[in-house]
Order: C-alpha cells, then structure tokens, then sequence
C-alpha cells in the first residue's frame, strides 16, 4: 500500500524532522511503500498574507536531508514548469496540484523528468475527464498505449481530493475512485477531502474528525495508496491543519484501513 504522509507545509526544519522521526516506525511496515511529504511552497493559499513555505532552493535542501537521514522517498508538489526539473533530483514524485491539474506545460515539464507524477483531481472536474491529464505524461513518456497498467508502469498516478459542493465545502463522490482507477492508480487524499475552501474568511477551514471515516470507505472502495497530512500539533500548524490528523490517530487508522484491505483482498481495475 502506498503511503504519503507529513505536514502541509516545511514550517522549519525542526518541525519536518519531528513530523518525520514519529513516521519512521510507520514507515518501517513492509506491506507499507512510504513517501515522505511537504511543500517548500503553498501558490494557491487563501490570502496573499498566509504562509507559503521557505521556497524551492531551502525546501529542497530540508527535504534531502529528510530523505538522506530517514532513507524516506520524497513527495513535494511544484506549481510551475521551472520547478520540475530541479525538484525532480530530490523529489521521488512530483505531483500537480488540484488547480493545475489540466496545465499543459506543467504536466509536460513533470513528464520529462524521472520522477513519477502524481496529479490530484481538480476539484471542479469530473473523474473521467482526469484521463486526459493522464495521457498528456503518457505521451510524453513516450508510451505506447493507455490504461491501468500502462500508466502504473510509467509512473502517473492520480489523487481524490474531493469536488466542489456549493460553496466553502467539499464532498467525496466514491464512484470516481475505481472510475479514474480504470486509466491510472489511485491515490485517496483523506485530508484534503474534509477541507473547507475559505470557511475561516482568510483561510481554509475543515474537520478532521471525518477523515477516518472517508480513509475507511475508499479503501473499502478499493485505492492503491493514501495520503495524510499530519503535524506534532495541528491546532498549531501554519496551513491547513483544521483537516489534518495528529500522528497517533493518522496509526490508528493505518491499522483499520490494513484491516480492511485484508478482508477484502486485491481488487482489480475495472473497465468503465
């Protein structure tokens, strides 16, 4: 199963290499593939004043050293095409935020480098419209071919991170899990799927308390991997922490999704 999981956003480097010395044993787990995640910048926060994040040259440094002492694999996410290649000599996975799921160049710039791209739904799109986000890797990967399994082995997933309902709130339609599963693997942001755009005025709202119960569900649903945003104290942390799980509960539920995953065994991509 995969496994993404750290702070929103490098706070410092104290605070990424607390977040990620209570993961080790997490990560240790051998039915377990771990990425370890945060963004050396936040482009899209709510208000010009939030807090971005200490920029691609520091963040870069703090995430190497992460992956150098932790032995961790590295997801961070870039926001314009100039980032990718850089990024990628760190970064095991680039990945697309959810806004800029459809931009051409972005995906095309992550595509040309080694790292596997992981692109998060927009919130305002259908799933099945992500496969045209999917085939624009593929093709610059050269790839012959689409689907599951193509798209598995040229290292292109993608990430539910909930849709549009109204405003300052969004829900999770389960049925997008196995439809974008037909053309690429999946990844279920638990986190981001209990946010609320712009609920707190200058800033992102949301309630953590309904993560397990999503976490559960996609994995019922069937998903190959999760991702979590966690933090020592998320009351305290400088982005996003309304939705993010403290460390203790982001294990418990680990466990009760393995459970689920055991009962209900592989399940296979199916063809929409």
């Amino acid at each position: 199963m995969i496994l993404i999981a750290g702070p929103c956003v490098i706070e410092s480097r104290e605070l990424v290499f607390a977040v990620a010395e209570r993961l080790r044993e997490l990560a240790s787990k051998p039915w377990i593939d771990f990425y370890f995640k945060s963004s050396f910048d936040k482009a899209n926060r709510t208000s010009i004043s939030s807090f971005r994040g200490p920029g691609l040259e520091e963040g870069l440094k703090i995430l190497a050293e992460v992956k150098s002492k932790f032995g961790f694999k590295i997801l961070t996410d870039i926001h314009e095409s100039y980032q990718a290649a850089p990024t990628a000599e760190v970064a095991d996975v680039l990945q697309i935020p959810a806004f800029l799921c459809r931009q051409t160049d972005l995906l095309v710039a992550a595509a040309k480098t080694k790292a596997v791209v992981n692109i998060k739904k927009g919130q305002f799109l259908a799933p099945q419209a992500m496969a045209h986000s999917v085939k624009k890797v593929l093709e610059t990967r050269g790839a012959a071919g689409a689907g599951y399994e193509i798209a598995k082995q040229n290292g292109v997933w993608l990430c539910e991170r909930g849709s549009t309902f109204g405003y300052g709130n969004l829900v999770v339609d389960m049925r997008s899990l196995p439809i974008m599963r037909a053309f690429a693997p999946v990844i279920f942001d638990a986190t981001h799927s209990v946010q609320m755009p712009s609920a707190n005025g200058a800033s992102s709202g949301g309630d953590a308390r309904f993560v397990p119960y999503l976490a559960r569900a996609a994995a019922a649903a069937g998903v190959d991997g999760f991702f979590y945003e966690t933090h020592i104290n998320p009351c305290e942390a400088l982005c996003d922490g309304p939705n993010m799980l403290d460390l203790d509960a982001l294990a418990r539920n680990i466990e009760q999704i393995r459970a689920i995953r055991e009962a209900i065994g592989e399940t296979p991509a199916i063809q929409i």
